[in-house]
């Protein structure tokens, strides 16, 4: 990134130029949800940083033409598009086991596996900087963080068997992912089922406020009949489940959901489950896609023909980069919109950097990131069954693109790191100059003014 900086005025005018592509049709369907989207943007450089990857992509794809380490299969492996570090947090695979690892995969695509690997470091420069580390702390810790992801990445490459490399579980994290595990581990369905739902006649209904609205007779049945489309896109495994587990108790909206998803219509279901058991219900959600922010900066005509729609892809790429996914993961539409479905489960828990403020313990969280990483990198390979995107091992890919100059990667993380999140902390404060003074198209200052 060694460009000559552009002007106050001309950096907010491309910020709002690439906000106005990637959100001006949202925005203008709800306005209302973008208003708290910019805000809890406006909160700090870091909210913005994960609301705006729109901004790091179209920055990237102005800087970068290849880059190094970077060939043909390199630069089309299934990525995970948004990886920050608070992307990382538990969730209870289709086995039963409690796993650490990679989450929230809406911006997932095929793409560069350096793209990352860069967003990634520029998180941890972010939050290195909001701790007053010095430049030369943060330094260690994106070395770190290169360091373990070269390692577990060699590690995948001369192994013949990914099941024997370690995930991060009960008996194998330490630390912070540890003690996510055990938060994860001590939750369950009943306290779930009782933030969200009560009993009435003996039959649980979802609780109206807080999030969840109430939804006409023409909605509720567009959800209902696009829910039973859904079914048909589970695993086989799922096959096994009665037909009375699919029983619909109760449909609303949601409101208020993640940065991310401001704009995009969602629901929550509430399902029989297993047993006529009230415990034993399930509540699964159904969520707009958008297009993946990656998606508009790369040429994969292979990717863009495959996927039906924007849940579709969802799903595929989260099966791809996350072993033994959420058995209730897949897609259906919605007037001709992709929808992602999956759970809402009570074990999901996002790793927590407010109380990691050691040094050596957030190298050692790094450093364990850095593996996840490379773990879902490795995931999406030949074995897929959608092995026609990526058919060859990406591990190995990545392996040989590395030892090419292997002296150099770690610097070009470090470089990067400390590059963006400068230029992330100048864009912050941009935005909410940009914002606050009305200068935002579609959100004029008498939005939230009832």
């Amino acid at each position: 990134m060694t460009v000559e900086q552009p002007s106050i005025e001309q950096r907010g005018e491309e910020i709002l130029n690439v906000f106005s592509a990637a959100f001006s049709d949202l925005l203008a369907a709800d306005p209302t949800a973008f208003q708290v989207k910019f805000r809890k943007m406006a909160a700090s450089t870091f909210a913005f940083y994960r609301g705006s990857a729109c901004l790091f992509y179209h920055d990237l794809q102005q800087e970068q033409h290849g880059g190094p380490y970077l060939n043909d299969q390199t630069s089309r492996i299934w990525i995970h598009g948004d990886l920050h570090a608070e992307n990382f947090g538990t969730y209870m695979n289709s086995q039963g086991r409690l796993i650490f690892n990679v989450n929230d995969f809406d911006e997932a695509y095929v793409g560069p596996f350096t793209w990352d690997l860069k967003r990634f470091a520029a998180s941890v420069a972010l939050i290195g900087y909001a701790k007053a580390l010095s430049d030369k702390q943060i330094a260690k810790l994106v070395q770190t963080y290169a360091a373990a992801y070269r390692e577990r990445i060699h590690t995948l490459a001369i192994s013949n068997n990914h099941n024997e490399v370690p995930r991060f579980t009960l008996d194998t994290a330490k630390g912070p992912l540890l003690e996510a595990l055990h938060s994860a581990r001590a939750q369950n369905r009943i306290g779930l089922l009782d933030s969200m739902t009560e009993i009435h006649d003996f039959e649980r209904r979802f609780t109206l406020g807080g999030g969840a609205i109430e939804l006409d007779s023409d909605t509720r049945e567009k959800v209902a009949a696009a829910f039973h489309r859904y079914l048909e896109t589970l695993p086989k495994s799922n096959k096994g489940r009665s037909d009375n587990a699919y029983r619909i108790k109760d449909v609303v909206g949601r409101r208020g959901v993640g940065i991310g998803s401001a704009g995009l219509p969602s629901y929550n279901i509430l399902l029989e489950g297993n047993s006529e058991a009230l415990e034993n219900d399930v509540v699964i959600y159904m969520k707009q896609s958008q297009a993946a922010a990656v998606s508009r900066h790369v040429t994969n005509s292979a990717a863009s023909n495959y996927f039906h729609h924007e849940g579709h892809r969802t799903v595929i790429s989260q099966r791809a980069l996350q072993a033994y996914a959420d058995p209730w993961l897949g897609w259906t539409e919605i007037d001709g919109a992709g929808q992602l479905v999956a759970e809402v489960s009570p074990y999901a828990v996002d790793l927590d950097w407010s109380d990691i403020n050691d040094l050596e313990e957030m190298a050692m969280v790094v450093a364990d990131l850095g593996r996840a990483t490379a773990m879902m990198h490795g995931a999406g390979d030949d074995d897929s069954s959608h092995w026609e995107l990526v058919p060859f091992s990406p591990e190995k890919a990545i392996h040989a693109a590395i030892a090419t100059d292997e002296d150099r990667f770690a610097d070009l993380l470090v470089g990067f790191a400390h590059e963006y999140s400068a230029q992330a902390r100048r864009d912050h404060h941009i935005f909410v100059d940009l914002f606050r003074n009305g200068c935002i198209p579609g959100l004029s200052a008498d939005v939230d003014s009832d």
